[in-house]
């Protein structure tokens, strides 16, 4: 980017020092309640030279306000979440995996479910930028995980115009709305990875963004084989209250994050990931006779091989195997967990831009 492109962001002074920056971002509704770094205008110039194009370039619209997603809008929010120049390509990315249609941004971050955006790194990107993938990923204490998520979130917020009591219906909200980034521990996957599955070379860096209405953790620390590991896993997503079994014909997914020690009993009992898949899908199943006339059953979106007349009918959590998403992630310790997709969006994957590529 030239450094004499024309910023169009509105200026304005602020008095009271750092307190009074923070409460005025609080007043104008900016912000997620933690402070935010000032978005002055040289930070955001050094933000926007990490991915080049003019400011003014749009990514698309953001629904629900429609209002156009400019490098320049994305580079402030960044700067306000806390994001280092090196990591504006991977909020990019993410951004641009959000506006896809399929993923259907709008619906995930209005629903009164309280769905949110979870944002999944591959490739060498997530090592250079220190992104978490090894013990403790999903949660505090990395600062690119903590960012990028936020940076997502942030921009979610005041670029789609997705505001707590506005538009933004949920009905208890979710913690990953403040941030929710990680990266796949491809070193210690005995498969491969998320990005390379989807047909990206190994050296390529991705972004891949999924909606999620839950995280349910799993300890399976007495079995010691794969297909015991994922009975376990399978036995708790069979449950009364999951919105998946209602939702196959829309496109529910589901996300399954093994750790180390699960992915390499799985991998041992001589399982692939397409066996993963497919394991969850016939086991993870619950008889129509329990989800009839409770949950979600009024908003049942079932496909028509489903016999309702049949209370013996096994209903699926997705629609196919391949609505399955296994990732490897975490450290040492034997917890897993899987992630309820939200039922009307589909896992979006970006490439991550390189320095001097195209956006």
């Amino acid at each position: 980017m030239s450094t004499n492109s024309t910023l169009q962001s509105r200026r304005v002074r602020v008095s009271g020092g750092v307190g009074g920056v923070q409460d005025y971002f609080w007043e104008q509704g900016w912000t997620d309640g933690l402070p935010v770094v000032p978005p002055t205008e040289g930070v955001v110039r050094d933000m926007l030279g990490a991915v080049g194009g003019e400011p003014s370039r749009s990514l698309g619209v953001m629904q629900p306000r429609n209002a156009r997603a400019t490098l320049e809008k994305l580079a402030v929010n960044a700067v306000m979440a806390g994001c280092r120049p090196e990591h504006f390509p991977v909020v990019v990315a993410a951004v641009k995996a959000a506006l896809r249609d399929g993923f259907n941004l709008a619906g995930t971050a209005a629903t009164t479910g309280g769905a949110n955006q979870v944002v999944i790194v591959n490739g060498p990107a997530a090592g250079r930028l220190g992104i978490q993938a090894d013990a403790g990923c999903f949660g505090p204490g990395f600062r690119a995980n903590a960012a990028i998520g936020r940076a997502l979130r942030l921009i979610v917020r005041n670029v789609g115009g997705l505001i707590p009591g506005e538009m933004d219906k949920a009905t208890l909200s979710s913690p990953g709305r403040y941030s929710f980034c990680f990266a796949e521990n491809e070193a210690r996957s005995p498969w491969e990875p998320l990005h390379v599955e989807k047909g990206y070379a190994p050296e390529s860096s991705t972004v891949t963004l999924a909606g999620i209405l839950g995280v349910y953790r799993i300890m399976e620390s007495t079995s010691g084989t794969g297909f015991g590991v994922l009975g376990t896993i399978v036995g708790n997503m069979r449950a009364v209250g999951i919105a998946n079994y209602y939702q196959q014909a829309t496109g529910g997914q589901v996300l399954l994050v093994l750790c180390p020690e699960h992915a390499a009993e799985v991998a041992a009992s001589g399982l692939s990931k397409a066996d993963v898949k497919d394991y969850v899908f016939h086991n993870a199943r619950m008889p129509v006779s329990q989800l009839q006339g409770v949950a979600h059953y009024g908003n049942r979106t079932w496909p028509a091989w489903i016999d309702e007349s049949n209370p013996g009918t096994m209903v699926p959590i997705v629609r196919s195997a391949s609505d399955v998403a296994v990732v490897v992630a975490g450290g040492d310790g034997r917890h897993s967990a899987w992630m309820a997709g939200w039922g009307v969006t589909l896992m979006s994957t970006e490439k991550i831009p390189e320095a001097g590529e195209k956006i």
